[in-house]
């Protein structure tokens, strides 16, 4: 007896530990949070690693403002860096006051703030969450359309550090937001603008002149805007993922400048109706990493283009959207021209 209660005492103090903190680093918050319940040495094991406590996950939950302020009122979570609100129940201006008035401590550290399809959330909260979080990097609000201008002017005046913003779907975003963006976020890498309906070429071309470190810019949806902004993406080196469906002012010229960017992986073309071969053959000969293409939707490209391509990226293309490009015959495809 004295033999298996020395064992047990063995496998609680070092078995245990290390097994959990093996199994618990790839667990979900939720399934992390319900291995607390299991035993007194596996949550006293759970909670000597500050790592495993840094995620805050409400993403789709119900009554998700009090279940953050619960949360954050944990000492485990003093120093939470990524909260993801997502599409969460019950999310307004007065749950981010509760979270600045109860545990303003705790945001100190956050660094990723996920606000998509919260929808009740206005300026007021913007500015009441952003003032907690000096340290932020990461924000995203996709699909709020009572946020404005004057959201995002507290968000560059209280967070210094944002490399990755997600407007998309912001309807009354101006171009002032842009011009603060671009004039305070000069190391931006990441922006999401998508159907933000009242930009025009003015906010645009201000983040592209100043933000030349940008390595992800969606434009998608904005069919105002007009080459004289197009041709200023060139100015971006850096620049991996380009999506610009739905652009229906892109002509050849201004795609024939954006083949400037060499590190070009993933460009989506989806409705461009005024591209034809010359544009796409810039491309082809100038983005020669290219692994992604759509050119769904434009009738102005044909099997021409498709040689160029061929020639110039057959080794690195895997994906080719030409659906809808009618002038494209399907005996391109089985000469298996990219084999």
């Amino acid at each position: 007896m004295a033999e298996e209660a020395a064992a047990e005492v063995i496998w609680n103090k070092e078995t245990v530990p290390k097994v959990m903190k093996i199994v618990s680093s790839t667990l979900p918050q939720r399934d992390l949070i319900t291995l607390l319940l299991v035993s007194p040495s596996i949550h006293r094991t759970l909670l000597s690693h500050p790592s495993l406590w840094l995620v805050l996950d409400f993403h789709e939950m119900s009554n998700a403002g009090d279940r953050l302020v619960s949360a954050l009122s944990l000492p485990r979570y003093h120093s939470v860096k990524h909260i993801n609100l997502e599409f969460a129940q019950d999310i307004e201006d007065k749950q981010l006051e509760n979270v600045k008035s109860k545990c303003e401590d705790s945001l100190l550290d956050l660094e990723i703030l996920n606000l998509n399809g919260c929808q009740r959330i206005s300026d007021k909260g913007i500015e009441v969450v952003t003032n907690t979080c000096p340290k932020l990097k990461v924000f995203s609000i996709y699909w709020n359309v009572r946020v404005t201008d004057v959201g995002i002017t507290h968000l560059v005046k209280n967070c210094k550090s944002v490399v990755d913003l997600n407007l998309s779907g912001c309807k009354n975003i101006t171009d002032k937001s842009l011009h603060l963006v671009a004039d305070k976020y000069q190391e931006l890498e990441s922006l999401n603008i998508t159907r933000c309906i009242k930009i025009t070429d003015s906010g645009l071309q201000r983040i592209l002149l100043n933000c030349s470190s940008l390595q992800n810019l969606n434009l998608y949806a904005l069919s105002t805007l007009t080459d004289e902004a197009y041709k200023m993406i060139s100015r971006l080196p850096h620049l991996r993922f380009l999506d610009l469906c739905g652009a229906q002012n892109l002509t050849d010229d201004g795609l024939s400048c954006i083949a400037m960017c060499k590190n070009l992986v993933s460009l989506n073309l989806t409705w461009c109706v005024q591209v034809s071969d010359v544009g796409v053959i810039a491309i082809a000969q100038g983005c020669r990493s290219l692994a992604l293409l759509s050119l769904f939707g434009i009738l102005g490209v044909s099997d021409r283009c498709l040689e160029v391509l061929s020639s110039f990226c057959s080794n690195t293309l895997k994906t080719l959207d030409v659906n809808g490009c009618i002038n494209i015959k399907v005996a391109v495809f089985s000469a298996n021209i990219f084999a």
